[in-house]
């Protein structure tokens, strides 16, 4: 009798403990405890200049050297930079000017610079040559874009028959007029280098890279160049459906690898404080009742501070959300970061850790955003990972040895 009496005590605890576990926090405030955290270098500002792509995919190499055992390395990102603008250019000549020429690229940019033209470390090509005073240090890129800009649009509207040979030395050029030029030679630590020797010594294969998206407008489980204007290289990309891709963010972070991410953040919910979440507004306000009106009549900065405060119910996010939200514009090509780790929430709820290159002086969490997983499957065009971080049966299925 006692012990029946002993186990109804424990059972009645057991349940009040699952009531009490499933009780969302309703305090105000985003509380997070870090869950995993993979080694990343400082976080970084790229001011105001469109070279996001260059900020989180040199970041994400970084992290590669750290997990390499190679230390904590500062790599030049207008390196990469000087090199892409130079080939976007070239790209859009070619094209005949139908080719947007646009300083903004993609993670594969940088890969593809590692290969062809290797590696600088910032000491090397600091990228600032237009400083006012020693203190500015951040890239301004407003009136260099403008130059460029404007000599890529005078060839290509030249009305000529024939172009003569030179006007990639102009353009280049006014590229070493504000990045300053890229070394031919450099010495690091007590020795010469070469960019391709440099990044030889670095030992990043090039080929160990692969970019993941998911959209259903191509076969699964084949490659295709995910058509935005920044893939100007055509980077062909391995298209699985959503579980997979978020089953390769998942188990590259578990096995030590961080990711350079390709998002939207274009949301009123991805806040400059450092959060991306997707609340489901029907949850979070009375859209029926007579709270419909006013919720209709605030601005987005009104409607972002009200679906932040605190935790609310997120959208639940299928495929066919994500092939609506890129086929209707929804979904645009905006921002580069780079994937690091998890944590969770007051309610336990699952988030990705995510450096960004706004610095960190307005983010609450000094230049790291917490980023939901809802978000994270709704608004993700695509991701650049180690192909030794991907699952062994999704390899198998891409035909990525």
């Amino acid at each position: 009798m006692n012990k029946f009496l002993f186990s109804l005590v424990l059972g009645a605890m057991s349940v009040s403990m699952m009531a009490q576990e499933a009780t969302a926090d309703t305090t105000e405030g985003f509380r997070f405890t870090t869950v995993d955290s993979i080694a990343i270098t400082p976080v970084k500002n790229q001011n105001r200049s469109s070279t996001c792509w260059s900020f989180s995919t040199i970041g994400f190499l970084e992290s590669e050297l750290l997990r390499m055992g190679k230390g904590e390395l500062d790599l030049s990102e207008m390196f990469v930079v000087h090199h892409t603008m130079l080939d976007r250019a070239e790209y859009s000549v070619r094209m005949y000017g139908t080719a947007e020429f646009a300083p903004g690229g993609s993670a594969y940019d940088v890969i593809y610079c590692l290969k062809n033209y290797g590696l600088v470390p910032q000491e090397a090509m600091p990228g600032i040559q237009y400083a006012s005073t020693p203190a500015d240090t951040l890239p301004v890129h407003a009136e260099l874009d403008a130059i460029a800009g404007g000599v890529v649009k005078a060839v290509t509207n030249s009305g000529l028959k024939k172009l003569t040979p030179v006007w990639k030395k102009a353009l280049s050029a006014v590229y070493d007029t504000y990045l300053g030029e890229c070394p031919e030679t450099f010495e690091y630590n007590g020795k010469e280098y070469t960019p391709k020797t440099f990044a030889e010594e670095l030992g990043l294969n090039a080929d160990n890279y692969v970019s993941i998206t998911s959209y259903t407008h191509h076969p699964f489980y084949t490659t295709f160049a995910l058509e935005v204007p920044d893939n100007w290289r055509m980077d062909q990309m391995y298209n699985v459906p959503m579980d997979e891709m978020m089953e390769i963010i998942d188990n590259a972070l578990a096995n030590g690898y961080t990711l350079a991410w390709g998002a939207d953040v274009s949301e009123i919910c991805f806040t400059r404080k450092g959060l991306g979440v997707v609340p489901e507004e029907e949850k979070a306000v009375d859209l029926t009742g007579s709270d419909a009106a006013r919720w209709l009549g605030l601005s987005a900065t009104d409607k972002r501070e009200e679906l932040t405060k605190k935790p609310l119910p997120e959208k639940v996010i299928t495929q066919e959300m994500r092939q609506a939200a890129y086929d209707s514009w929804e979904n645009t090509d905006d921002h580069g970061m780079q994937i690091f780790g998890t944590a969770k929430d007051q309610n336990g709820t699952l988030y990705y850790m995510v450096k960004n290159s706004w610095g960190t002086q307005k983010s609450e969490y000094k230049g790291i955003w917490y980023v939901s997983k809802a978000y994270m499957q709704y608004k993700t065009n695509d991701i650049l990972v180690h192909k030794n971080a991907i699952p062994k049966n999704i390899r198998k299925k891409l035909g990525i040895k």
